[in-house]
């Protein structure tokens, strides 16, 4: 695509409209072991897609006014993918399976068997689940501003989303472990800043696919969002909704900054990379660096702070790795799909 291409798709977008899309584990009804069954199960098309784990299957929404209306199609989408499983395998939600092999098996089809030939190994081993957000702002140029100003606050999501503490059936001293598994794949993590959209046109050029710019923020050049891949997929519809409201939230008030004519700065990625690993290594329990003067303080008085400025009210007592380590890792897959219908939060109100 050009660039005048990207501004179009961009420009075309309804602002601050969010869309949601949720990859879930699918576990054996017996063993609660991953089980690769998602082509047999998924019938048709509608909320319930296909993704490249045999083991894992994905609700999307469509674009909706507010967090509360896309959270209201996912909880149904949920329950559509758990009346299509049943008898064949218990959904379940986490950035990953508790003690399930790290290499798995991957769904066939001619983009994931290309993958599969790219990557091998490092292509079964993505056995992980994401809460992925996007929120469309009706503007290119806010779009570009605001993508660039994010990427700092993607720490911050990060350890509120962080629900992936156990893998191959050990404690990994991670609040989410995801992010290492993957970082096995190239272009993964904080990513870069985009000065322009012909550089963007161009970074997308240079790719073979440029499906495959993977890393956690992006700007989706198919739907004309900013697509936030940060979060671990949430244990509940209510725990989503939670993570849903501040990414949303975030984007909001970055957006009235721009347009009210402040300047959004682009921190540096290796400084929000170091952010990035205290929200994969400690969560809600870390401490962050301040982006320009690098004075830390805790995670928790960081996001506070940032909850009171964005007007966004979700608590950040405990995250789903600190609720994982609670119920232990013997009963954790289980925990885990017995929570997958359970009632939503009350509404966010954004």
């Amino acid at each position: 695509m050009t660039a005048r291409e990207l501004r179009a798709v961009f420009d075309a977008t309804e602002r601050l409209t969010v869309g949601l899309e949720e990859e879930v584990m699918l576990l054996d009804p017996e063993t609660l072991d991953l089980t690769g069954v998602a082509a047999q199960i998924l019938r048709g098309g509608g909320r319930v897609k296909l993704e490249l784990p045999a083991a894992q299957l994905e609700v999307a929404t469509a674009p909706a006014a507010s967090v509360d209306d896309a959270i209201a199609e996912l909880a149904v989408g949920r329950r559509e993918l758990a009346e299509m499983a049943a008898g064949i395998a218990r959904p379940a939600a986490a950035g990953v399976h508790p003690f399930a092999a790290p290499i798995g098996t991957l769904n066939a089809g001619e983009r994931y068997d290309a993958i599969l030939a790219e990557y091998g190994d490092v292509a079964r081993s993505q056995q992980v689940c994401a809460l992925q957000v996007h929120v469309a702002l009706g503007s290119a140029d806010a779009t570009l501003a605001v993508y660039n100003a994010l990427r700092g606050h993607l720490p911050e999501l990060a350890a509120l989303a962080a629900n992936a503490p156990f893998h191959a059936g050990r404690d990994t001293g991670l609040a989410s472990v995801r992010p290492l598994i993957g970082g096995l794949l190239p272009r993964q993590g904080v990513p870069p800043a985009i000065p322009s959209w012909e550089a963007f046109a161009e970074m997308l050029s240079w790719l073979r696919d440029p499906r495959q710019w993977w890393w956690e923020l992006r700007p989706h050049p198919t739907f004309g969002t900013l697509e936030l891949r940060v979060p671990d997929a949430q244990t509940t519809v209510g725990e989503a909704a939670a993570v849903a409201a501040f990414a949303h939230a975030l984007v909001t008030w970055l957006t009235e900054r721009f347009e009210a004519g402040d300047e959004l700065v682009a921190p540096e990625t290796w400084r929000i990379a170091e952010n990035r690993w205290v929200a994969c290594r400690s969560g809600l329990e870390g401490e962050f660096a301040d982006l320009v003067t690098g004075e830390r303080r805790p995670a928790r008085e960081v996001l506070r702070e940032r909850m009171e400025q964005i007007g966004c009210d979700v608590s950040v007592e405990r995250n789903g790795a600190m609720r994982q380590r609670e119920v232990g890792l013997e009963r954790a897959a289980g925990w885990l799909a017995d929570r997958f219908l359970s009632v939503p939060q009350a509404p966010t109100g954004t």
